[in-house]
């Protein structure tokens, strides 16, 4: 099952890149952006429960997808492109079994633990 999950959110992180393709951006935009949603693990500098809160906001594949939903409507690439970037990364976190988080610690996700 494990490896199943895991070939799902690649063809997610391939869909992904396939939408970040059909936006008129240069693909150093998605080698640079990638990451960023991992700022938000700065909220886990206050604490489990606002960490988990932020890291999880910029981690949920439901709002990357209103997110680029909301740029399509408006036709605003540069919502679709935060969709995208949110998407993919998420779905890259996934595949390395990072997961969202529970609000005990960093460690801990709806994946299992990390480090286990």
């Amino acid at each position: 099952m494990k490896i199943t999950l895991k070939l799902e959110e690649l063809a997610m992180l391939v869909l992904g890149i396939f939408a970040f393709s059909q936006l008129d951006f240069a693909w150093w935009w998605f080698l640079v952006l990638f990451f960023t949603p991992d700022f938000g693990m700065l909220g886990y500098l206050f604490n489990n429960e606002i960490g988990a809160f932020i890291y999880n906001l910029f981690h949920h594949k439901g709002l990357a997808i209103l997110i680029w939903f909301l740029g399509f409507y408006l036709q605003n690439e540069v919502f679709q492109l935060i969709g995208v970037i949110l998407f993919s990364h998420a779905a890259f976190d996934r595949i390395l079994g990072y997961g969202l988080k529970y609000e005990k610690g960093f460690k801990f996700t709806h994946l299992g633990e990390i480090g286990n």
